[in-house]
């Protein structure tokens, strides 16, 4: 079990905030699969602000995906403030602030990662954020911008004492990117420093790396990115090796109707058309490691329609079912 301020969660399997990705459909599928808490997509808190339309998408919820994380970027105090009260008011029951993505068009305007430079405004934003917010709030840093810059430990001290309620690191430096290995004992530093639930995120590949993680930093809880995007199922598989069960994989008969109802579920949100870019991108994950995946992923690259992609994978796992029978 993981608490973050009054909200308590089923469990310690968190969701990670991934742009084009995490978007309800997805959502939904994960938390089906066990994950205790989702997040939606990284927010431009000046979009909020400013009643963009298209921003105020990503704040699309139901009641099924329930707990909701909404993340927030931005850099300044007073919007960040004001884009965490019209979340709260759409139904956000965490507020997270992003101190840590390394994406250039993020950085260059002061937000993300380039705020770890600025230890004052991240003061100034959390306690402008603190004193509005009604709901627990978290944030999410990495290492620090670079080594040799302000240390995280001292970040993460300052981020407690400004009132969060947890936070989660992911132990790359900004300028990595997400090359390299990710330096787990720099989760268990914050862990020993700190009186806040600390969360884990980074190399987690398969469902034994969140057992390893916790083990090796006694965080409380561990967040899921990339892995989940190809396979949902990680959840579940962590969940039941919890309880001593062997973790079972989908068959090629669960992937691909797993795949479906994805398409579906996207469709219905953004429609045909723009489901199907979305889901080229996403079948490259789906597929990862499956027989003849390779030549699949070539097929689909050019593909634009919803009817031809269907029609594409049906012949592909049609193709794969026959070789198991």
């Amino acid at each position: 079990m993981l608490k973050i301020g009054s909200l308590q969660l089923a469990n310690w399997l968190i969701m990670a905030p991934m742009a084009g990705i995490t978007n309800l459909p997805f959502r939904m599928m994960v938390k089906r699969m066990g994950a205790a808490l989702v997040t939606t997509e990284m927010i431009s808190a000046k979009g909020l602000v400013l009643r963009q339309e298209r921003t105020l998408t990503y704040l699309k919820s139901c009641a099924a995906e329930k707990p909701l994380s909404v993340q927030l970027f931005g850099s300044d105090p007073a919007v960040l403030r004001d884009a965490a009260q019209i979340a709260i008011q759409r139904g956000a029951e965490i507020i997270d602030i992003n101190l840590g993505c390394p994406v250039k068009k993020v950085v260059k305007t002061g937000a993300g990662a380039a705020l770890l430079r600025e230890p004052r405004n991240i003061e100034n934003i959390l306690t402008a954020v603190r004193k509005v917010c009604t709901v627990p709030l978290t944030v999410k840093v990495r290492a620090g911008w670079r080594p040799g810059s302000p240390d995280v430990v001292s970040v993460a001290r300052l981020i407690e004492n400004c009132g969060a309620d947890a936070i989660t690191i992911h132990p790359r430096f900004a300028f990595q990117g997400y090359s390299g290995r990710a330096d787990w004992s720099i989760i268990g530093k914050l862990k020993d420093t700190l009186r806040i639930p600390v969360i884990g995120n980074g190399d987690i590949l398969r469902p034994s790396d969140a057992f390893n993680m916790r083990k090796e930093t006694h965080c409380d809880g561990v967040m899921i990115g990339r892995a989940a995007i190809g396979n949902p199922w990680i959840f579940k598989q962590i969940l039941l090796m919890e309880k001593g069960a062997e973790p079972s994989f989908p068959s090629i008969e669960e992937r691909k109707s797993l795949i479906m109802e994805h398409f579906e579920a996207l469709s219905a949100m953004v429609g045909g058309g723009k489901a199907a870019r979305i889901m080229r991108g996403l079948l490259l994950w789906y597929t990862k490691g499956l027989p003849f995946s390779s030549n699949f992923r070539g097929q689909i690259t050019a593909i634009k329609d919803m009817e031809s992609l269907v029609s594409t994978m049906h012949t592909y796992f049609s193709s794969l079912e026959e070789r198991q029978s």
